[in-house]
């Protein structure tokens, strides 16, 4: 009975660890809905505290990110951050929609109310022109007595004084309209703006959540997997580091001369499969390729379809047709790389056309191999252009 009751007992913690492993996962993937429960539909003061708390909360772990857990948790809050601003802006277009229904009766109501005194004022116009034809001693003499002609006149007075109002209140009339319809058009305006930025944001949003999910996928939300990813990455980064220390002198080199082969070295201490990582520093500092290479349309694997980059001199370092596996800056890669403030710093690329790298301006030459995890090696090609100005072309073969 014992080793039966043992072995119930070992399936029973099996499955709950099973179980609790799969919640965990849902519970990383399903925590990125922002919590609105205790704001009123159209409560955009209640949202916009929410926000500042998620700002409040982001900040605190701003730099933290050193387990697989507080990156998710980081990734939640921003996740939360932007489902709040969305909200808080729809809600500011729903206002303003409301605002502009409103404005719009509002100046139905007043173009007919100035309709209506436009056509008194005409009407009073040319009464008061027939009385003003009328000199007062043809009013004198047209009347039956004293007090006939002192009441005609009277008359005629009130008539022109009456008329002044009618024009004062159609001036007035005519501000307020212009008025109404200038903030109408204003609002409608913001709405505009308003719908630009929400589709950014719900963009932004989708990054995000690709961004958390690549990570849960990478590393099968497992901490030992998900710091030997960080490690790789690191690892990376120190060769390069040694390859700027121990580099050797190949020598000048012009612009369009080949100077390697895209490869894969470095796999799998530091490379997921053949590409050419291509990066640029300047005065030590990475900088974005786009400002030195050539306005270039290529083939976007990152975001999908293709896309125009680049603004500079320089030629590309491979030849066409061109496919962009990985973009400077924040990508759904680029939490891996903890030390430069989680951006990637250059281009990943292949060519479909050739594997032949070539320098993308004149320069001095280098090549270095370096250690990349315990049994890789990692061979790296630079040029010195002048300047402060390196260019790196990592994994060759």
């Amino acid at each position: 009975m014992k080793p039966l009751r043992f072995l119930i007992i070992f399936f029973l913690v099996l499955t709950i660890g099973g179980i609790l492993s799969v919640l965990l996962i849902k519970t990383n993937i399903a925590s990125d809905v922002f919590a609105v429960e205790d704001c009123g539909e159209q409560d955009i003061d209640c949202v916009g505290k929410k926000i500042e708390e998620y700002k409040q909360k982001i900040s605190e772990l701003q730099g933290q990110q050193k387990t697989l857990s507080s990156t998710i948790s980081y990734l939640n809050n921003k996740i939360a951050l932007t489902g709040g601003e969305i909200k808080k802006t729809e809600l500011e277009i729903a206002l303003l929609e409301r605002q502009i229904t409103e404005l719009s009766g509002k100046i139905e109501g007043l173009e007919v109310s100035l309709k209506k005194l436009t056509e008194v004022l005409v009407e009073r116009i040319r009464e008061n022109y027939k009385q003003r034809a009328k000199s007062p001693m043809l009013v004198l003499f047209s009347s039956e007595d004293f007090g006939d002609f002192f009441t005609r006149y009277k008359y005629m007075q009130l008539a022109q004084k009456h008329l002044e109002e009618i024009v004062q209140e159609t001036e007035q009339q005519k501000v307020v309209f212009d008025q109404e319809k200038q903030t109408k058009e204003e609002k409608q305006s913001q709405v505009l703006a308003l719908q630009k930025k929400l589709e950014l944001q719900k963009v932004t949003l989708d990054q995000q959540k690709s961004q958390k999910q690549t990570i849960l996928t990478a590393t099968k939300n497992d901490e030992q997997k998900y710091q030997s990813l960080l490690q790789q990455a690191l690892a990376e980064k120190n060769a390069l580091e040694a390859a700027l220390v121990s580099g050797t002198k190949v020598g000048p080199v012009k612009k369009g001369d080949p100077i390697a082969l895209v490869g894969n070295s470095g796999y799998p201490g530091c490379s997921t499969g053949e590409h050419l990582h291509f990066e640029i520093r300047k005065d030590n500092q990475w900088v974005d390729p786009a400002n030195y290479l050539q306005s270039k349309t290529v083939s976007d694997e990152e975001k999908g379809g293709s896309t125009t980059l680049g603004n500079g001199p320089w030629d590309w370092p491979i030849q066409d047709e061109i496919r962009l596996t990985q973009h400077y800056g924040q990508t759904p890669y680029s939490w891996r790389y903890k030390y430069s403030g989680g951006i990637h710093t250059g281009y990943d690329m292949v060519s479909k056309s050739s594997k032949v790298i070539r320098a993308p301006a004149d320069g001095t030459l280098y090549s270095s191999s370096q250690a990349c995890g315990s049994s890789s090696t990692i061979n790296i090609k630079y040029i010195e252009h002048g300047d402060g100005v390196i260019s790196f072309y990592l994994h060759v073969q």
